[in-house]
């Protein structure tokens, strides 16, 4: 899992499965899909999750129109496939893969 800092967003989700995450550490719902993203890190190792703090990051935020969290963008090889806003259980973020 990778909390994103002064990394490049796009160049971290041009390869592979990539599920990114825009949350917050006041949001319930965060917290609750942040578990499943826990577990998803931990058993599908193909998967990778890129977590993004949009109190630390409102640029992105901005750039990426997030007006509520949480939200998910999954990528495949640098192409955008999914988005989901609030919480999603883990069948069907994983289906995408």
């Amino acid at each position: 899992m990778i909390y994103l800092e002064n990394e490049n967003l796009d160049d971290l989700v041009k390869e592979g499965n990539i599920i990114v995450d825009f949350y917050a550490d006041w949001c319930g719902p965060c917290k609750m899909l942040g578990g499943i993203l826990d577990q998803i890190n931990s058993e599908r190792s193909e998967v990778k999750i890129i977590k993004i703090n949009v109190d630390k990051h409102q640029d992105l935020a901005s750039k990426f129109a997030v007006m509520s969290i949480p939200r998910l963008i999954l990528y495949k090889d640098g192409i955008e496939i999914k988005q989901y806003n609030g919480f999603v259980p883990k069948d069907e973020i994983l289906k995408n893969f």
